[in-house]
C-alpha cells in the first residue's frame, strides 16, 4: 500500500497508539521505524525501508520527558540524510510551549528554542494542535497548520443536550478561547480571576458571572496538576451551579491531578487524545483527535485547504 502513496507516516515510541489511529483513517500503513536504544540512555533511530523522494510525516508529541523531543529531533535528521522530499512534523502536544515569553528577567523561552531546534535539525512543516499561545506560530520560519481540539469538543458538548449552559474560563488569559466556545453555543461566558502563590499553586479565586442553576462547561488548553480546573469547579458548585464539567485539549495531568478530578465537584472532565493518560479515574474521557489529524494529512499532502474544517 505505502508504495502507492507519495507520502508516509511515521511514529515515535510514546505517541504511536495515536499514529495507528490516524494510519487507520489515512488508510495507509505505519512506516517501519526502529529506535535503538543503548544501555546510557541514547538512542539511534533508523528506517526500515526507503524513504526517497516521500512526503514524510512524523507522529510525535513532545510532552516531558525530553527524550520525546530528542527522538523526535533524530527522526527529522535521519529523514533528510535518507533523502526524504519533505519533512512534516506532526506535534499533536507541543511541550514547553508555557514558556512562551519572558515574564520576568533572566528567564528562558523554551517554546522558541524548541522551534529553533526543529527549523535547524530540518522540517518544513509543523502540524500541531491548540498551542499555549498562537503567537507561537510566529517562532517558526515554516508553515504552520494549527489544529483546534473544539473540532472533536464541541460536538461532544452538543450531544450532552445541557440546558442552561454557561461556558467558563478557569483565568481570564483563557477567556479568548472559552468566548469562541460561548459564541458557537450561543450561551454566556463567565469568567475566573486567579492569583497564584507560585507555579501550579493557586493562592485565591473569584468568579464574575452568573453560574446559579447553570450546566457550566470550564474549557481551558491544558490541565496539568488539575489545581485551577478543580478549585474552580468547587467555587461554582458552592455558588449554586446545577452541574459542573470541564474541557481542555491536553491532557497532561501530572502529579496529583488524577486524585483532584476525582475528589472535586466535576461531573466529568474531557480530554483530546494527544497525550497518552494511563492513571485511572472514572471523571476522565479521551476523545480521538487521530480523524482530525488524518484529514490534514490528506489536505496537506493534495494542497488544500486546511481552515475549512475548523468549527470555531
Amino acid at each position: 500500500m505505502s508504495e502507492n502513496n507519495s507520502f508516509m507516516v511515521f511514529s515515535g515510541t510514546n505517541t504511536r497508539y495515536l499514529a495507528e489511529k490516524i494510519c487507520q483513517s489515512l488508510g495507509c500503513p505505519l512506516g517501519n521505524l526502529v529506535i535503538t536504544k543503548f544501555s546510557d540512555g541514547e538512542f539511534a533511530v533508523s528506517y526500515e525501508e526507503s524513504i526517497r523522494g516521500r512526503d514524510v510525516f512524523l507522529v510525535q508529541s513532545t510532552f516531558p520527558n525530553s527524550d520525546n523531543l530528542m527522538e523526535l529531533l533524530l527522526m527529522i535528521d535521519a529523514a533528510k540524510r535518507a533523502s526524504a522530499k519533505t519533512i512534516n512534523a506532526v506535534i499533536p502536544y507541543f511541550g514547553w510551549a508555557r514558556q512562551d515569553r519572558k515574564d520576568k528577567p533572566r528567564v528562558s523561552i523554551g517554546a522558541k528554542l524548541v522551534a529553533d531546534l526543529l527549523s535547524v535539525a530540518g522540517i518544513d512543516r509543523l502540524i500541531t494542535m491548540d498551542l499555549h499561545a498562537d503567537q507561537i506560530q510566529g517562532f517558526f520560519n515554516v508553515p504552520v497548520d494549527h489544529l483546534y481540539g473544539s473540532g472533536v469538543i464541541l460536538p461532544y458538548l452538543q450531544s450532552l443536550k445541557l440546558d442552561d449552559i454557561v461556558i467558563a474560563s478557569p483565568d481570564v488569559g483563557g477567556s479568548k478561547r472559552a468566548n469562541t466556545y460561548a459564541k458557537y453555543l450561543g450561551c454566556p461566558l463567565v469568567l475566573c480571576n486567579k492569583t497564584r502563590a507560585r507555579a501550579n499553586v493557586v493562592e485565591s479565586m473569584q468568579i464574575i458571572g452568573d453560574v446559579k442553576d447553570k450546566n457550566v462547561v470550564i474549557i481551558d488548553d491544558m490541565v496539568d496538576t488539575a489545581g485551577t480546573i478543580t478549585k474552580a469547579a468547587d467555587i461554582m458548585k458552592k455558588a449554586g451551579a446545577k452541574s459542573v464539567r470541564a474541557c481542555a485539549s491536553h491532557c497532561v495531568m501530572s502529579g496529583p491531578a488524577s486524585e483532584r478530578v476525582q475528589n472535586s465537584a466535576l461531573e466529568e472532565i474531557v480530554f483530546t487524545d494527544s497525550i497518552p493518560y494511563s492513571c485511572r479515574c472514572a471523571k476522565v474521557k479521551q476523545l480521538s483527535v487521530a480523524d482530525m489529524f488524518a484529514e490534514t494529512i490528506r489536505r496537506v499532502v493534495n494542497n488544500e485547504s486546511i481552515s475549512s474544517q475548523y468549527l470555531v
